[in-house]
Protein backbone atom coordinates (compact mmCIF):
# COMPACT_ATOMS: atom_id res chain seq x y z
CA UNK A 1 0.00 0.00 0.00
CA UNK A 2 1.56 3.60 -1.07
CA UNK A 3 0.46 7.07 -0.34
CA UNK A 4 -0.72 8.68 -2.61
CA UNK A 5 -1.32 12.77 -3.07
CA UNK A 6 -3.30 13.88 -6.81
CA UNK A 7 -3.14 17.38 -7.11
CA UNK A 8 -6.07 18.68 -9.29
CA UNK A 9 -9.44 17.86 -8.44
CA UNK A 10 -11.02 17.34 -12.16
CA UNK A 11 -12.13 15.07 -13.70
CA UNK A 12 -9.33 13.10 -14.38
CA UNK A 13 -7.37 13.78 -11.27
CA UNK A 14 -10.88 11.97 -9.33
CA UNK A 15 -10.99 9.83 -11.98
CA UNK A 16 -7.30 8.63 -11.02
CA UNK A 17 -7.70 8.64 -7.32
CA UNK A 18 -10.32 5.87 -7.50
CA UNK A 19 -7.73 3.67 -9.43
CA UNK A 20 -5.66 4.20 -7.35
CA UNK A 21 -8.03 3.96 -4.14
CA UNK A 22 -9.51 0.58 -5.79
CA UNK A 23 -5.65 -0.66 -5.90
CA UNK A 24 -5.80 -0.55 -2.22
CA UNK A 25 -3.73 2.64 -1.78
CA UNK A 26 -4.33 5.92 0.71
CA UNK A 27 -5.61 8.87 -1.81
CA UNK A 28 -5.33 12.36 -0.90
CA UNK A 29 -6.70 15.02 -3.95
CA UNK A 30 -5.86 18.20 -3.58
CA UNK A 31 -7.93 20.81 -5.21
CA UNK A 32 -7.84 24.70 -5.20
CA UNK A 33 -11.25 25.59 -4.34
CA UNK A 34 -12.66 24.77 -0.88
CA UNK A 35 -16.18 24.70 -2.47
CA UNK A 36 -15.54 22.02 -4.72
CA UNK A 37 -14.04 20.04 -1.42
CA UNK A 38 -16.71 20.33 0.16
CA UNK A 39 -19.25 19.56 -2.47
CA UNK A 40 -17.66 16.65 -2.93
CA UNK A 41 -17.97 15.32 0.59
CA UNK A 42 -21.48 16.11 0.84
CA UNK A 43 -22.58 14.31 -2.05
CA UNK A 44 -19.46 11.98 -3.25
CA UNK A 45 -19.98 13.02 -6.88
CA UNK A 46 -17.91 15.55 -8.90
CA UNK A 47 -21.11 17.17 -10.10
CA UNK A 48 -20.68 18.15 -13.82
CA UNK A 49 -17.63 16.43 -14.92
CA UNK A 50 -18.54 13.26 -13.83
CA UNK A 51 -21.90 12.79 -13.60
CA UNK A 52 -23.64 9.60 -11.88
CA UNK A 53 -19.96 8.23 -10.75
CA UNK A 54 -20.14 7.63 -6.87
CA UNK A 55 -16.49 8.81 -5.41
CA UNK A 56 -15.44 6.59 -2.68
CA UNK A 57 -15.87 8.10 1.41
CA UNK A 58 -12.00 6.71 1.62
CA UNK A 59 -10.64 9.22 -1.07
CA UNK A 60 -9.64 12.38 1.13
CA UNK A 61 -10.31 16.05 -0.05
CA UNK A 62 -8.24 18.98 0.89
CA UNK A 63 -7.07 22.57 -0.44
CA UNK A 64 -4.07 22.09 1.78
CA UNK A 65 -1.24 21.32 -0.74
CA UNK A 66 1.31 20.84 2.07
CA UNK A 67 -0.45 18.44 3.59
CA UNK A 68 -1.36 16.46 1.24
CA UNK A 69 2.51 16.04 -0.37
CA UNK A 70 4.09 15.38 2.45
CA UNK A 71 4.88 12.07 3.40
CA UNK A 72 4.13 10.57 -0.40
CA UNK A 73 5.37 8.06 -1.54
CA UNK A 74 3.71 9.06 -5.42
CA UNK A 75 2.61 12.22 -6.04
CA UNK A 76 0.36 12.51 -9.27
CA UNK A 77 0.40 15.64 -11.60
CA UNK A 78 -3.18 16.01 -12.63
CA UNK A 79 -3.26 20.08 -13.05
CA UNK A 80 -4.30 21.00 -16.66
CA UNK A 81 -0.87 21.75 -18.36
CA UNK A 82 -0.69 25.27 -18.26
CA UNK A 83 -1.07 25.19 -14.27
CA UNK A 84 1.96 22.45 -14.13
CA UNK A 85 4.72 24.22 -13.96
CA UNK A 86 3.40 26.75 -11.06
CA UNK A 87 2.67 23.47 -9.21
CA UNK A 88 5.98 22.11 -9.16
CA UNK A 89 7.15 25.45 -8.25
CA UNK A 90 5.19 25.40 -5.17
CA UNK A 91 5.57 21.87 -4.07
CA UNK A 92 9.53 21.59 -4.88
CA UNK A 93 10.82 23.10 -1.34
CA UNK A 94 7.95 20.06 -0.24
CA UNK A 95 9.17 16.94 -1.56
CA UNK A 96 12.92 15.06 -1.11
CA UNK A 97 14.96 14.02 -3.57
CA UNK A 98 13.82 10.87 -5.64
CA UNK A 99 10.12 11.81 -4.67
CA UNK A 100 8.24 9.99 -7.48
CA UNK A 101 5.98 12.35 -9.86
CA UNK A 102 3.89 11.21 -12.34
CA UNK A 103 2.41 13.96 -14.59
CA UNK A 104 -0.64 12.86 -16.29
CA UNK A 105 -1.68 16.19 -18.22
CA UNK A 106 -0.65 16.44 -21.70
CA UNK A 107 0.28 19.62 -23.54
CA UNK A 108 3.56 21.94 -24.36
CA UNK A 109 4.65 24.89 -22.68
CA UNK A 110 4.12 27.92 -25.37
CA UNK A 111 6.85 30.27 -24.27
CA UNK A 112 9.67 27.35 -23.50
CA UNK A 113 8.63 24.26 -26.36
CA UNK A 114 8.96 22.18 -23.09
CA UNK A 115 6.99 18.89 -22.05
CA UNK A 116 5.39 18.56 -19.29
CA UNK A 117 8.11 16.12 -17.61
CA UNK A 118 10.72 18.65 -18.74
CA UNK A 119 9.12 21.33 -16.77
CA UNK A 120 8.55 19.20 -13.52
CA UNK A 121 12.59 18.30 -13.57
CA UNK A 122 13.66 22.05 -14.41
CA UNK A 123 11.40 22.74 -11.67
CA UNK A 124 12.28 20.34 -8.97
CA UNK A 125 16.01 18.56 -10.56
CA UNK A 126 15.77 15.84 -7.69
CA UNK A 127 12.38 14.31 -8.22
CA UNK A 128 12.00 11.01 -10.33
CA UNK A 129 9.38 12.16 -12.50
CA UNK A 130 7.44 9.40 -15.14
CA UNK A 131 4.87 9.97 -17.64
CA UNK A 132 0.99 8.31 -17.65
CA UNK A 133 -0.69 8.20 -20.97
CA UNK A 134 -2.73 7.11 -23.55
CA UNK A 135 -6.84 6.72 -24.68
CA UNK A 136 -8.61 7.20 -21.00
CA UNK A 137 -11.36 9.33 -21.12
CA UNK A 138 -12.04 9.59 -17.40
CA UNK A 139 -15.79 9.76 -17.69
CA UNK A 140 -14.51 5.97 -18.80
CA UNK A 141 -12.26 5.25 -16.69
CA UNK A 142 -14.13 6.47 -13.30
CA UNK A 143 -16.63 3.79 -13.90
CA UNK A 144 -14.24 0.98 -14.55
CA UNK A 145 -14.47 0.24 -18.11
CA UNK A 146 -11.19 -1.81 -19.46
CA UNK A 147 -8.33 1.01 -20.56
CA UNK A 148 -4.96 0.54 -21.88
CA UNK A 149 -2.24 3.25 -21.21
CA UNK A 150 1.64 3.59 -21.15
CA UNK A 151 3.92 4.55 -18.49
CA UNK A 152 7.14 6.18 -19.53
CA UNK A 153 10.31 6.78 -17.50
CA UNK A 154 13.84 7.19 -17.97
CA UNK A 155 14.69 4.00 -15.85
CA UNK A 156 12.54 1.09 -16.28
CA UNK A 157 12.27 0.30 -12.64
CA UNK A 158 10.65 3.56 -12.14
CA UNK A 159 8.37 2.81 -15.33
CA UNK A 160 7.39 -0.59 -13.71
CA UNK A 161 6.88 0.78 -10.32
CA UNK A 162 4.31 3.06 -11.84
CA UNK A 163 2.90 0.41 -13.47
CA UNK A 164 2.69 -1.49 -10.47
CA UNK A 165 0.88 1.21 -8.46
CA UNK A 166 -1.77 1.82 -11.40
CA UNK A 167 -2.23 -1.76 -12.96
CA UNK A 168 -5.20 -3.61 -12.13
CA UNK A 169 -7.76 -6.06 -14.21
CA UNK A 170 -9.36 -3.17 -15.56
CA UNK A 171 -6.58 -0.95 -15.86
CA UNK A 172 -3.80 -2.06 -18.00
CA UNK A 173 -0.61 0.23 -17.39
CA UNK A 174 2.15 -0.97 -20.67
CA UNK A 175 5.91 0.76 -19.77
CA UNK A 176 7.86 2.76 -22.18
CA UNK A 177 11.58 4.43 -22.55
CA UNK A 178 10.25 7.06 -24.93
CA UNK A 179 9.05 10.18 -22.34
CA UNK A 180 9.66 12.34 -25.32
CA UNK A 181 7.31 10.55 -27.76
CA UNK A 182 4.69 9.87 -25.24
CA UNK A 183 4.41 13.15 -23.94
CA UNK A 184 4.22 14.48 -27.97
CA UNK A 185 1.44 12.18 -28.90
CA UNK A 186 -0.70 12.79 -25.91
CA UNK A 187 -0.08 16.79 -26.79
CA UNK A 188 -0.06 16.65 -30.97
CA UNK A 189 -3.28 14.59 -30.86
CA UNK A 190 -5.77 17.55 -28.95
CA UNK A 191 -4.38 19.63 -31.93
CA UNK A 192 -5.82 17.50 -34.97
CA UNK A 193 -8.86 16.36 -32.76
CA UNK A 194 -9.78 20.37 -32.67
CA UNK A 195 -9.45 19.67 -36.71
CA UNK A 196 -11.38 16.48 -36.55
CA UNK A 197 -14.49 18.09 -34.62
CA UNK A 198 -14.37 21.66 -36.88
CA UNK A 199 -14.83 18.58 -39.70
CA UNK A 200 -17.86 17.49 -37.70
CA UNK A 201 -19.27 20.68 -36.99
CA UNK A 202 -19.07 21.07 -41.11
CA UNK A 203 -21.23 18.15 -41.48
CA UNK A 204 -18.13 16.48 -42.73
CA UNK A 205 -18.43 12.56 -43.11
CA UNK A 206 -16.37 9.63 -42.38
CA UNK A 207 -13.88 9.94 -45.11
CA UNK A 208 -12.59 12.98 -43.96
CA UNK A 209 -12.53 12.06 -40.19
CA UNK A 210 -10.25 8.77 -41.64
CA UNK A 211 -8.39 11.06 -43.89
CA UNK A 212 -8.18 13.88 -40.80
CA UNK A 213 -6.47 10.59 -38.05
CA UNK A 214 -4.30 8.88 -41.09
CA UNK A 215 -2.76 12.38 -42.25
CA UNK A 216 -2.76 13.67 -38.45
CA UNK A 217 -0.77 10.46 -37.57
CA UNK A 218 1.93 11.48 -40.62
CA UNK A 219 2.04 14.58 -39.37
CA UNK A 220 2.76 14.04 -35.76
CA UNK A 221 5.32 10.95 -36.24
CA UNK A 222 6.99 13.60 -38.43
CA UNK A 223 7.77 16.15 -35.71
CA UNK A 224 8.28 13.26 -33.12
CA UNK A 225 10.96 11.77 -35.36
CA UNK A 226 12.55 14.88 -35.92
CA UNK A 227 13.10 15.70 -32.35
CA UNK A 228 13.97 12.47 -31.53
CA UNK A 229 11.29 10.27 -30.29
CA UNK A 230 10.40 6.93 -31.49
CA UNK A 231 7.78 6.14 -34.05
CA UNK A 232 6.95 2.87 -32.43
CA UNK A 233 5.41 5.30 -29.76
CA UNK A 234 3.54 6.91 -32.11
CA UNK A 235 2.00 4.22 -33.41
CA UNK A 236 1.13 2.67 -30.43
CA UNK A 237 -1.32 3.52 -27.02
CA UNK A 238 0.03 7.29 -26.42
CA UNK A 239 -0.36 8.28 -30.33
CA UNK A 240 -2.72 6.84 -32.58
CA UNK A 241 -4.36 5.06 -29.83
CA UNK A 242 -5.22 7.93 -28.10
CA UNK A 243 -5.51 10.19 -31.45
CA UNK A 244 -8.27 7.75 -32.71
CA UNK A 245 -10.39 7.81 -28.68
CA UNK A 246 -9.64 11.56 -28.68
CA UNK A 247 -10.98 12.27 -32.69
CA UNK A 248 -13.91 10.17 -32.43
CA UNK A 249 -15.27 10.21 -29.08
CA UNK A 250 -18.27 11.75 -27.82
CA UNK A 251 -16.29 12.56 -24.60
CA UNK A 252 -13.84 14.47 -26.19
CA UNK A 253 -13.34 18.16 -25.07
CA UNK A 254 -10.97 19.17 -27.95
CA UNK A 255 -13.59 17.25 -30.21
CA UNK A 256 -16.55 19.15 -28.82
CA UNK A 257 -14.46 22.94 -29.08
CA UNK A 258 -13.48 22.33 -32.95
CA UNK A 259 -17.19 21.16 -33.45
CA UNK A 260 -18.23 24.28 -32.25
CA UNK A 261 -16.05 26.08 -34.36
CA UNK A 262 -16.94 24.68 -37.21
CA UNK A 263 -20.55 25.70 -36.82
CA UNK A 264 -19.09 29.43 -36.62
CA UNK A 265 -17.72 29.71 -32.91
CA UNK A 266 -14.57 31.79 -31.98
CA UNK A 267 -12.13 30.19 -30.11
CA UNK A 268 -12.95 32.01 -26.85
CA UNK A 269 -17.10 31.06 -27.63
CA UNK A 270 -16.00 27.26 -27.74
CA UNK A 271 -13.93 27.09 -25.09
CA UNK A 272 -16.36 28.99 -22.67
CA UNK A 273 -19.19 26.07 -23.72
CA UNK A 274 -17.22 23.44 -23.12
CA UNK A 275 -16.27 24.69 -19.43
CA UNK A 276 -13.54 22.72 -19.09
CA UNK A 277 -9.65 23.00 -20.13
CA UNK A 278 -9.29 22.35 -23.75
CA UNK A 279 -5.42 21.29 -23.79
CA UNK A 280 -5.26 21.44 -27.92
CA UNK A 281 -5.73 25.25 -28.22
CA UNK A 282 -3.04 25.70 -25.43
CA UNK A 283 -0.40 22.96 -28.01
CA UNK A 284 -1.03 24.78 -31.41
CA UNK A 285 0.64 27.19 -30.56
CA UNK A 286 3.79 25.61 -29.43
CA UNK A 287 3.22 22.49 -32.34
CA UNK A 288 3.65 25.27 -35.14
CA UNK A 289 6.57 26.35 -33.19
CA UNK A 290 7.98 23.00 -32.83
CA UNK A 291 7.28 22.31 -36.46
CA UNK A 292 9.47 25.63 -37.48
CA UNK A 293 12.40 25.03 -35.38
CA UNK A 294 12.57 21.54 -37.17
CA UNK A 295 11.61 22.60 -40.66
CA UNK A 296 8.62 20.22 -40.66
CA UNK A 297 5.47 20.92 -42.57
CA UNK A 298 2.24 20.48 -40.48
CA UNK A 299 -0.39 21.43 -42.97
CA UNK A 300 -3.04 20.29 -40.33
CA UNK A 301 -1.93 22.00 -37.65
CA UNK A 302 -1.32 25.36 -39.55
CA UNK A 303 -4.57 25.63 -39.90
CA UNK A 304 -5.73 24.62 -36.62
CA UNK A 305 -3.77 28.01 -35.84
CA UNK A 306 -5.43 30.07 -38.36
CA UNK A 307 -8.65 28.76 -37.51
CA UNK A 308 -7.58 29.53 -33.55
CA UNK A 309 -5.82 32.75 -33.60
CA UNK A 310 -5.95 34.09 -36.87
CA UNK A 311 -9.92 34.41 -37.75
CA UNK A 312 -9.77 32.21 -41.27
CA UNK A 313 -13.24 29.76 -40.79
CA UNK A 314 -12.87 25.86 -40.71
CA UNK A 315 -14.68 25.89 -43.97
CA UNK A 316 -11.45 27.87 -46.27
CA UNK A 317 -8.99 25.74 -43.46
CA UNK A 318 -10.77 22.24 -44.93
CA UNK A 319 -10.22 24.45 -48.85
CA UNK A 320 -6.75 25.15 -47.96
CA UNK A 321 -5.65 20.95 -47.12
CA UNK A 322 -7.86 19.66 -50.20
CA UNK A 323 -6.08 21.94 -52.06
CA UNK A 324 -2.43 21.96 -51.69
CA UNK A 325 0.33 20.86 -54.08
CA UNK A 326 0.29 17.66 -55.02
CA UNK A 327 2.02 15.15 -52.95
CA UNK A 328 3.03 11.44 -52.43
CA UNK A 329 1.65 9.42 -49.77
CA UNK A 330 5.14 8.06 -48.34
CA UNK A 331 8.30 9.74 -49.74
CA UNK A 332 10.16 7.11 -48.17
CA UNK A 333 8.71 4.64 -50.85
CA UNK A 334 10.43 4.26 -54.04
CA UNK A 335 8.94 3.51 -57.53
Amino acid sequence: MANVAVLGGGSWGCALAMVLHHNGHQVKVWMLREASVKEIEATHELRGKLPGVQIPEGIRFSTDLKACVEGSDLIVLAVPSTATRSTAAKISGMVPDGQLIVVVSKGIEEDTLMIQTEIVESEIPGADVAVLSGPSHAEEVSRFLPTTVVAGAKSRETAERVQNLFMNGVFRVYTSPDLLGIELGGSLKNVIALAAGMSDGLGFGDNTKAALITRGIAEMCRLALAMGARAETLNGLSGIGDLIVTCASRHSRNRKAGMLMGRGYTMEEAMHEVQMVVEGVYSAKAALALARKYQVDLPIIEQVNQVLFHGQSARDAVEELMLRDRRVENDRLSW
